[in-house]
């Protein structure tokens, strides 16, 4: 049995990766948080799942009910996810990461943590999003700087990070597949007159929009012709399920950091 934490249960995504994890054999949910003050903390985690009493308490505190558990999934913020990384490296469990809009010290800090323990990062747990990097790379590979290349990202009117985590890892998996670096060729949005576009800039565009779940299109455009490539997601299922997934996995691999390509098998 392959127990499980799943930090922000009372959040869209945390109650539905609980429900998967529920439905999943060979996997349970040992423990629980929420941000300190929330109703539920103090609540046993199998009174608020409907299961009865299970003998651990929803806590503030992931270090207080990490006891017992394989894996820590977390889909909240950086700095609530770092605090978290730190005790599962300190207890030394795994960690699934769905977080987003991480600092470069951030992110320096999750490659440190991730030499303790198995980290699984990912900006987006979809299969078809990961399978579409693969994709994306094959592409830009082929297509030389003729071809202009722009992400349009879509999402709900809440989210509160942009561009997209998934929209940034789609840019910098094409720049490389270039030889290129996001940093040199990036333009973020566009306003005023700036000019002729530059030959090798890849464009990454944002959109907030109602309740739209996440949406990305790239497009290769040239002289005559333009190839577009879509993502929708309907439901934030695809991205629980691809977590719940992930935890299962990384829970029997060794420390490092890893991406839903390893889970997935397809580097």
């Amino acid at each position: 049995m392959i127990n499980c934490i799943v930090t922000g249960v009372a959040g869209r995504m945390g109650r539905r990766i609980v429900d998967i994890v529920l439905e999943t054999d060979g996997m349970d949910v040992s423990g629980a948080t929420e941000r300190t003050g929330h109703e539920l903390v103090g609540m046993d985690v199998g009174d608020f799942l409907g299961l009865g009493k299970k003998g651990s308490a929803i806590s503030d505190d992931v270090a207080k009910v990490i006891k017992g558990s394989d894996v820590i999934i977390d889909f909240t913020f950086p700095e609530v996810t770092l605090l978290n990384l730190r005790a599962a490296a300190k207890a030394g469990k795994a960690a699934v990461i769905g977080s987003t809009g991480f600092s470069g010290d951030q992110t320096a800090e999750v490659k440190r943590l991730a030499k303790k323990i198995p980290i699984v990062l990912a900006p987006n747990m979809s299969v078809g999003v990961n399978l579409l990097l693969k994709v994306l790379a094959d592409v830009a590979r082929v297509l030389d700087e003729d071809y202009d290349i722009d992400i349009v990202e879509t999402h709900h009117r809440h989210k509160k990070d942009a561009p997209s985590g998934t929209a940034l890892k789609m840019a910098q998996v094409v720049a490389a597949a270039r030889g290129k670096s996001l940093d040199k060729v990036g333009v973020f949005e566009r306003h005023g007159n700036i000019g002729e576009r530059k030959r090798g800039e890849i464009g990454v565009q944002t959109l907030r929009v109602g309740d739209v779940v996440g949406e990305h299109t790239v497009i290769f455009g040239t002289l005559g012709e333009r190839i577009e490539i879509t993502h929708k997601a309907s439901s934030r299922d695809v991205f629980a399920r691809g977590a719940v997934r992930a935890a299962a996995w990384v829970s029997r691999q060794k420390p490092g950091l890893y991406d839903m390509q390893d889970v997935l098998g397809i580097k």
